[in-house]
């Protein structure tokens, strides 16, 4: 349903938790079982704007596991692997600056056995390794068919990156890293996207130039109340309580493809949609850091500030 279920990649440092129990499936891939950007949106696109209203900040996944992602668009629509699971992910696939959209499952150090049997499951009965994870994986990613959504170098533990990294599309590899066995799929890739913030006075510099009004890509999330207050020239409003409208046909009425920069009050609601665009596939999202009111403080004093 226009692409809504993709998921947003976050970036984080690596988590270093401690390996306990391997029921306890500590397994951190440094918030890659993220919670939907969709979910994070909703209770700030039913609620009055609030400016004091602060982003919570994700903790480590070495602390604890936040929900899972959706599997995006299921992973019965992928082919199957039909070829030998590797032992290790042999191979040097070139995917530097990509985004790989990935699904695993977790069994403990001393399971090999079990692992052996699930690979075979895999390559003689054609099992789906997303229904075995449903069944057999220790990570919380199970609920969801072992899918972490889209992640990057950088954002798992070594060992796993590696595998990902090296993996040929859809073949399922096996890895070992301290909290176990993994067998992992990759099935997508993508460009690696761009969310940063700008700062007011970077934003005042461009906004000078007639070019950048023509070529990027302004978008104002605040309220109508709040727009007659103090605007930005060139930015379209789009009420983040209209979410819900607007959402489902972002893609039809942007260009995913051109820089596009996000506005609100104090930045903190324009982030959340920024993060929402990059995984919606925008290549390069830029916040307004700080929102209207920085650039009102900082930039220029001719904008009203409230």
């Amino acid at each position: 349903m226009f692409g809504l279920r993709a998921r947003a990649a976050a970036q984080l440092q690596r988590p270093t938790p401690s390996p306990s129990s391997a029921s306890s499936a500590s397994f951190s891939l440094a918030r890659l079982g993220c919670a939907s950007p969709l979910a994070a949106l909703a209770p700030l696109a039913s609620a009055p704007p609030s400016p004091s209203a602060r982003e919570t900040q994700p903790t480590s996944l070495s602390a604890r596991w936040p929900a899972a992602p959706m599997r995006p668009w299921g992973t019965r629509g992928h082919p199957r692997p039909t070829t030998r699971v590797l032992c290790t992910a042999a191979g040097s696939v070139q995917r530097e600056g990509k985004e790989l959209l990935v699904q695993h499952l977790l069994v403990g150090e001393k399971d090999v056995r079990l692992l052996v049997d699930l690979e075979k499951n895999i390559i003689a009965e054609g099992a789906d390794l997303s229904d075995l994870a449903v069944e057999h994986s220790l990570c919380p990613s199970k609920e969801n068919g072992g899918m972490l959504g889209w992640v990057r170098r950088g954002q798992m533990v070594p060992e796993f990156e590696e595998a990902a990294f090296s993996a040929p599309l859809n073949k399922v590899v096996r890895c070992k890293t301290k909290f176990g066995w993994h067998l992992v799929q990759v099935l997508a890739e993508r460009d690696q996207c761009v969310l940063q913030d700008i700062d007011p006075e970077q934003l005042h510099a461009k906004l000078q130039d007639p070019s950048f009004l023509e070529e990027a890509q302004l978008i104002d999330v605040r309220e109508p109340d709040e727009v007659e207050k103090a605007s930005l020239p060139g930015f379209k409003v789009l009420p983040l309580r209209q979410f819900g409208t607007w959402g489902p046909v972002m893609t039809d009425e942007f260009n995913p493809q051109k820089d596009t920069y996000v506005l609100c009050h104090h930045g903190m609601r324009s982030m959340q949609v920024a993060k929402w665009l990059q995984s919606q596939g925008f290549k390069k999202v830029y916040n307004v850091a700080g929102g209207i009111h920085a650039y009102a403080v900082k930039a220029d004093s001719s904008i009203p500030t409230y």
